[in-house]
Order: C-alpha cells, then sequence, then structure tokens
C-alpha cells in the first residue's frame, strides 16, 4: 500500500484542527454544530486558494499553456500564501452566513489549529523531498535523493518546528485566558508565521523560475503583506466582547 505522505498528513492536520476547535467551542458555550460547514468552507478556501496561487506567482507559464493542469491538483502544487488568503476569504463569507459570530472572535481562535495545520503540511512536503532547502556546503545536512545527493538544509523541518513553537505560544496563550483584545492573536499567527517563513527563504531552494537574479524571493515578496497585517491587526486589537 503506498502511503501518500502529503495528504495524509495534510488530513490529520485538520482532524485534529477540527478537535480543537470543538474543545474551543464548547469551552465557551458556542453551538458545535456549525464547526462542520466551517470547516468546509475552510478547506474549500485552502485548496482553491492555495492552486490558484501556485498557478499564478510561482508557474504562470506552464498553467496557461496547459491550463487543464490548474485541475490536476493531485501533481502537487499548491502555495501556502494563496491558501491563507483562500481561508481568509471563507471565514469572511462563513462570519457573513452566521452574524452571531464575530469575525476577529473566530480569526484569533483559529489561528491556533492553524498553526498546527501548517506544521503538518511542511511535514508532508519532507516526506515528500519538497521545497527543500540549498546545500549546506559541508558534510552535515540531509540528502534528498530524489532530487540529488548534495545534503541540504531540511528547510521543510524548520518551519515545521517554527510553526509548531507558533502553536504552542497560541494555545498557551489561549488557555491562560490572554485573548481579551480581539485581533491580537490573529495578528500574533500572521507575524509568526509569515516571519519565520520570510527568514527561512533565505536557505530555501528557488521556488519560481523567473524569480533568479531577486534581491529577495518570491515567497518572502509576498509574506511581507501577511507580515503587515498582523502588525496592524495586533496594535488595532480593540477589547473583546463579553
Amino acid at each position: 500500500v503506498a502511503i501518500h505522505w502529503y495528504g495524509a498528513l495534510f488530513a490529520t492536520g485538520f482532524l485534529i484542527g477540527y478537535q480543537i476547535m470543538q474543545h474551543i467551542y464548547r469551552r465557551e458555550g458556542y453551538p458545535t454544530e456549525q464547526l462542520d460547514k466551517l470547516l468546509t468552507y475552510i478547506f474549500i478556501g485552502t485548496i482553491v486558494g492555495a492552486r490558484l496561487a501556485h498557478v499564478l506567482f510561482y508557474e504562470p507559464e506552464y498553467y496557461f499553456s496547459n491550463p487543464v493542469e490548474i485541475l490536476k491538483i493531485w501533481h502537487g502544487g499548491l502555495a501556502s500564501h494563496g491558501g491563507t488568503i483562500g481561508v481568509l476569504l471563507a471565514i469572511w463569507l462563513f462570519v457573513k452566513q452566521h452574524p452571531d459570530t464575530r469575525l476577529f472572535w473566530l480569526l484569533d481562535r483559529l489561528a491556533i489549529p492553524t498553526a498546527l495545520v501548517s506544521c503538518f503540511i511542511r511535514l508532508g512536503n519532507f516526506m515528500n523531498s519538497e521545497i527543500v532547502g540549498l546545500p549546506t556546503g559541508g558534510d552535515w545536512g540531509i540528502v534528498f535523493e530524489r532530487v540529488d545527493q548534495l545534503p541540504r538544509h531540511p528547510v521543510q523541518l524548520y518551519e515545521a518546528a517554527c510553526y509548531a513553537i507558533t502553536f504552542v505560544v497560541l494555545l498557551s496563550f489561549y488557555r491562560l485566558q490572554k485573548m481579551k483584545r480581539e485581533g491580537f492573536a490573529f495578528g500574533l499567527f500572521m507575524v509568526l508565521i509569515f516571519g519565520s517563513r520570510f527568514l527561512l527563504e533565505f536557505v530555501k531552494t528557488p521556488q519560481a523560475a523567473y524569480e533568479a537574479g531577486f534581491a529577495i524571493s518570491v515567497g518572502q515578496w509576498l509574506s511581507i503583506p501577511f507580515i503587515l497585517l498582523g502588525i496592524v491587526a495586533m496594535s488595532r486589537a480593540k477589547p473583546a466582547r463579553v
């Protein structure tokens, strides 16, 4: 039996995230029946947003020449920045249909399992030898045999570790009842996730064929707006309504 690690870890992250949100809803006295619909919105937003971003920002020439390939997500090609935009739009649509749920109340709490899901996704990339790091230039590193025989930075594990730490920080923040300003935890999530992503891009192989000669990578350019959004969200966070 062939195990498709990326899909298995992606699904595992979503299922654990669902359990975390169930716990949060029950703890705060919210009906958990809405979670199935919310999960569906988020799942669709993640896949559609991540796929379109990969097509537009990383391999536009290939996909515009082979438009049918855009639908073949099983061949790989998902971009986390687009997935984030898709998730934010999905949550906004969900809140519009459920006005009893406040947008930043939900974003603050969804940031917790989302950090964990991001960790699982990077572990899936590691198992698939995707998004590899630059050669270490020494006798240490990990050899990705599907790529070449050079020891490389296991940048997927670096990212997974950063996202796991972000998950622990946000979960501790929540359990210590620090979510007294709506939007702050969401902003902290954005700064930690995309800030670490920006820094780790320096040891990552180029993901877009056209980015050769860029001062910073496409991934770094795309991370900057999310970091700024996080800073704005934290600075403008308002006291939570009871």
